[in-house]
């Protein structure tokens, strides 16, 4: 979704990402020429007070970090929340959005409800964006667009999955929350978020998504990317009950950027938007 309208009069021949959430966010540059990623920061908030605005947080992070404020050709912002559903393109109706989130989450009269057309896999993503944040950022360039960081995940999963017949299971994990995406030959059997403390959680919604699905712990492949190593207690405990386990194959992901193999899976959404 696009807010407000550009009017560029200067090529800069860069662009600017952010994946942006309540308790910090992540930002790359592109060189649109080439394109690659020149240019890549984490910025965690510290923790403060509740009455402290998350909007004020962004602010003093802009002041700390000029190059968030030069000017950009485009700029994309990534709403990274538990926010979202997916809508097949046959059943979607932009006049009732918030009736296709109140299954999976608490919807208010008041909240704004944003989507995302994904024409290449006729679905659309449906979400509540962080409104008082797109509002800075209006502050800030005027223009820009934004998604949701689920349209960027999903979307590179069912490309990678062109003539891979094989029903596979991808768990991009999170701190305190993680999606479990299910697909096989681009098409999306099921896209869910949990949210978990321990390894036991994991496991749990691993086991019990596999069951629903009738997938055999013994022959389909999971593979993990996110904020996850293999040395990780919640790698291990999936590696105890399934037999196929692996971290991402990232061949062909790993071509716009010399940044290690670590922030590609935990940046996979950023790098790759």
């Amino acid at each position: 979704m696009l807010v407000n309208s550009p009017n560029i009069t200067d090529k800069k021949y860069n662009r600017l990402v952010l994946e942006i959430g309540l308790t910090g966010f992540s930002y790359c540059i592109f060189d649109s020429l080439n394109p690659q990623i020149i240019s890549f920061k984490e910025i965690l908030f510290p923790a403060t007070d509740a009455a402290v605005k998350t909007e004020d947080l962004y602010a003093s992070a802009y002041e700390e970090h000029p190059e968030l404020r030069e000017s950009y050709d485009e700029i994309l912002v990534l709403h990274n929340n538990n926010l979202s559903t997916f809508v097949p393109t046959a059943l979607f109706d932009e006049e009732f959005l918030g009736s296709y989130l109140q299954y999976n989450t608490k919807v208010f009269a008041t909240d704004f409800f944003a989507f995302d057309e994904i024409d290449s896999f006729q679905m659309n993503t449906v979400f509540i964006p962080y409104v008082n944040i797109n509002n800075f950022f209006v502050d800030q360039y005027g223009s820009f667009h934004y998604k949701h960081v689920n349209s960027i995940l999903v979307a590179k999963l069912l490309e990678a999955s062109k003539n891979i017949d094989e029903t596979k299971m991808f768990v991009y994990v999170q701190p305190e929350r993680f999606e479990i995406i299910v697909l096989s030959n681009q098409k999306l059997l099921l896209s869910n978020t949990f949210d978990y403390k321990t390894p036991e959680d994991l496991i749990y919604y691993l086991l019990f998504t596999a069951e629903q699905l009738n997938l055999n712990p013994e022959n389909f492949k999971l593979e993990f990317l996110g904020d996850i190593t293999e040395t990780d207690a919640y790698y291990k405990i999936a590696y105890q009950y399934i037999r196929n386990v692996a971290m991402m194959d990232l061949s062909g992901f790993k071509t716009n950027n010399t940044f290690s193999t670590a922030d590609n899976l935990k940046h996979f959404i950023l790098f790759q938007s």
